[in-house]
């Protein structure tokens, strides 16, 4: 005997409160055995959830085109770091800027490599000591580090900064779109629970045969147990 269950996903809620909306049999004889208040109440929850699942989508697809932009951004911002340290690090070992002057960038007089910027966080962190070193031994009076310059740097850094600004945006608007879909939900599940128990009571002396096709034509969804004879549709 099949068994009913409620929708868990909100296409299958969307298509549960359709397939009741678009039947014909709903409009000739709701009156006889679905309320109509919670009619009332299952067109607007309709529309509410749908409104917000496009909006999830539309949010989520939008989040998603960023990425491919982060991962690309954050590779230029750290190799032009990257290569400015590296550059420094050379001209302290060439004798051209004193190892004294690490400390402008936070960075131990003994530093003889680039640190770890593998991660956003760490590549952030790093990039702005970069950034207010350079500034803090070019107002002691040493020359600007070339190839790459510290402002070309600073753009990459700027760049890579507004993409993860936009990202953060899109996280956040495609958040508030996911709390209304979990407010909306339980309201859809306990109108579409309501209406099935409607209909289901209104068909409960009909033979099987008529009662799961009835049943369905007005949204229900029924399932069969593995191995379980499919007798009813």
């Amino acid at each position: 005997m099949p068994y009913r269950r409620l929708p868990k996903t909100d296409a299958a809620r969307l298509k549960a409160l359709k397939t009741l909306f678009e039947s014909e049999d709903l409009y000739a004889i709701r009156n006889r055995f679905i309320d109509y208040k919670i009619l009332n109440r299952a067109q607007p929850a309709y529309d509410r959830l749908l409104t917000a699942n496009e909006q999830y989508k539309m949010s989520f697809q939008a989040q998603m085109r960023v990425t491919p932009k982060i991962e690309k951004t954050q590779r230029n911002a750290s190799l032009f770091v990257s290569h400015f340290i590296q550059v420094l690090l050379m001209a302290i070992e060439r004798g051209e800027i004193k190892k004294e002057l690490l400390s402008c960038y936070q960075l131990p007089e003994d530093t003889t490599s680039v640190p770890n910027i593998k991660s956003i966080e760490r590549l952030l962190e790093w990039g702005d000591k970069i950034v207010e070193g350079e500034k803090e031994r070019i107002k002691k009076g040493g020359r600007p580090i070339n190839n790459p310059s510290i402002g070309t740097v600073m753009t990459h850094l700027d760049v890579f900064k507004d993409v993860l600004d936009q990202q953060k945006k899109l996280q956040a608007r495609t958040q508030r779109v996911q709390d209304d879909l979990n407010k909306i939900r339980p309201e859809v599940d306990e109108i579409i629970l309501e209406i099935w128990n409607q209909i289901e009571k209104h068909y409960e002396s009909e033979p099987p045969e008529v009662r799961f096709p009835e049943c369905r034509k007005l949204g229900i969804v029924y399932y069969y147990r593995r191995h379980e004879p499919h007798l009813y549709g």
